[in-house]
């Protein structure tokens, strides 16, 4: 149990979480940068804790006292279903956060990647990730070309803005 590998498998975690989180940011949406980060990093923090529990532990422990890394790994995801239905909104008949709530169930996933120290598959989730928030939101507008359908209002060239009348999709 080094503690330098322990560390940098934090950091991992923190930096691919901002990088999905900046996306989100950049558009304006309530979960952004510091909520992906933070997401990322807890995950990572729980994995690592489930991970090397019987280490910590040790030998003198209580025969009976057996860790299951999965069950941590599994309580992440439901914790992380609970977020994602806090940033998931109806407007009118319109509903808004679905990809952001997504996105931070895959910055969890990139969280315990990291934690595990699967560093291959958590940069790869992270640019498959990235590739499809940037890359497959013209495609839909496309497929589903509804006036504002894909991230509030559109703009005079056709181009997805902020919420329409103003509003902040950032609750205070």
């Amino acid at each position: 149990m080094d503690p330098l590998i322990l560390i940098g498998r934090l950091v991992l975690a923190t930096f691919l979480g901002g990088v999905l989180g900046v996306e989100r940011e950049v558009r304006n949406q309530a979960a952004g940068l510091r909520t992906h980060t933070l997401v990322a990093l807890g995950a990572c923090c729980f994995t690592l804790a489930s991970v090397y529990t019987e280490a910590v532990l040790g030998p003198s422990a209580n025969p009976g006292a057996q860790a299951d890394i999965s069950r941590i790994a599994s309580q992440v995801v439901v914790g992380i279903g609970f977020l994602g239905a806090g940033v998931i909104m109806r407007h009118g008949g319109s509903v808004k956060g679905l990809t952001t709530a997504a996105n931070l169930w895959v910055t969890a996933a990139v969280g315990l990647a990291s934690g595990l120290g699967l560093y291959v598959v958590a940069g790869a989730t992270t640019g498959l990730a990235l590739l499809s928030l940037a890359l497959l939101r013209p495609l839909a507008r496309v497929l589903t070309p509804q006036r504002g359908r894909h991230g509030g209002r559109v703009d005079e060239n056709g181009k997805d803005g902020p919420p329409a009348n103003g509003e902040d999709s950032r609750p205070e």
